[in-house]
């Protein structure tokens, strides 16, 4: 291979599709030649340049690769080996998936389940990654379908990546699922994923009192602000919201009551610097409790040089579930 394109935030303005060889490699152990990659809310702000994720420039973007092992001086991978990567800095501190080629470190990379197709984990990416580390943090907290009985599980953000993810999986594993969504012609689309009731995205947003009717046995929030602030106030007792998202902003303007009264834990979760063992036991929970059919219903497949415009819809809140692209098929 002489060369390759990848798509590269130069620093101003937007990011471009440009040219480049194994010279323009960073250091890595291990060389991927990459299938697929992911649009995710963080992509977005990359590739328009309107969010400052890269840290340094020329950056690669793209912050999800799956592919196939092209060399390796780690004893752990072969050429030939199928792998996932996501987060560890992808188009933040290291380039990223949205390039025919990567070195990356072979401390990052997951063997691809086997369960899944590389195209489904990238499918999956870090979004569905997000979502399985959500719900992994409420059963840890305690939350189960038995407990949660009387009441739903709310999804803020539902039919976005993440949130469509988490709705599958929760409906999946037994809970009665709310959904919440500012856009009332995706009911169906969530309904069709397990979601058992529709929430409207303006009904959270707007502050409430501090401590508000109980209604939700527990959460997922991908909204931040002051949605996940009315979330809180409307959490039962011993409940718990696991918070990953900032699409309403990274506010929060909600007072000690809802923790202090009824004991309500927020948890926060990360899935970018996530430990190897425990993003090892997502992935595999993954590909055994997310239904496939599910996956690929809310999936969309899309070359790689319409990402430019697809950065600028995941912005603007105008795609569903979640988009794969596929870098091998080049432009």
């Amino acid at each position: 291979m002489d060369t390759f394109q990848a798509m590269v935030a130069s620093g101003s303005g937007p990011a471009s599709i440009v040219e480049l060889s194994d010279a323009d490699l960073p250091a890595g152990d291990v060389v991927v030649d990459v299938a697929y990659s992911s649009l995710n809310y963080k992509d977005g702000l990359a590739v328009t340049g309107k969010g400052k994720i890269a840290r340094s420039f020329p950056m690669v973007c793209g912050i999800d690769l799956a592919g196939t092992v092209a060399s390796s001086d780690s004893p752990d991978w072969a050429p030939g080996d199928e792998v996932v990567v996501t987060g560890w800095g992808l188009s933040e501190t290291h380039p990223g998936g949205y390039s025919r080629r990567q070195a990356l470190r072979s401390g990052w990379l997951v063997r691809r389940p086997e369960r899944l197709s590389l195209a489904q984990t990238m499918a999956v990416g870090t979004a569905g990654l997000t979502a399985m580390l959500c719900v992994m943090a409420l059963e840890h907290h305690g939350v189960t379908p038995e407990l949660a009985a009387d009441g739903e599980v709310l999804v803020t953000g539902a039919a976005g990546g993440v949130g469509s993810v988490a709705v599958a999986l929760l409906a999946r594993l037994g809970y009665s699922v709310a959904a919440s969504t500012g856009r009332p012609a995706e009911a169906g689309y969530l309904t069709s994923l397990g979601a058992t009731t529709i929430v409207e995205r303006s009904a959270l947003e707007a502050q409430g009192r501090p401590l508000d009717k109980e209604r939700w046995s527990a959460a997922i929030d991908t909204v931040g602000s002051s949605t996940l602030a009315t979330v809180l106030s409307q959490t039962r007792y011993r409940g718990a919201v696991a918070a990953c998202g900032l699409a309403g902003g990274n506010d929060l303007p909600v007072t000690v009551l809802p923790f202090i009264l009824r004991n309500v834990a927020l948890l926060g979760v990360d899935s970018v610097q996530c430990p190897a063992a425990i993003r090892a036991e997502a992935w595999q929970r993954l590909a055994t409790d997310l239904p496939l059919e599910h996956l690929d219903a809310m999936t969309t497949v899309e070359p790689f040089a319409k990402l430019p415009e697809l950065a600028e819809a995941i912005l603007a809140g105008k795609t569903r579930g979640r988009v794969v692209i596929d870098v091998a098929g080049g432009s």
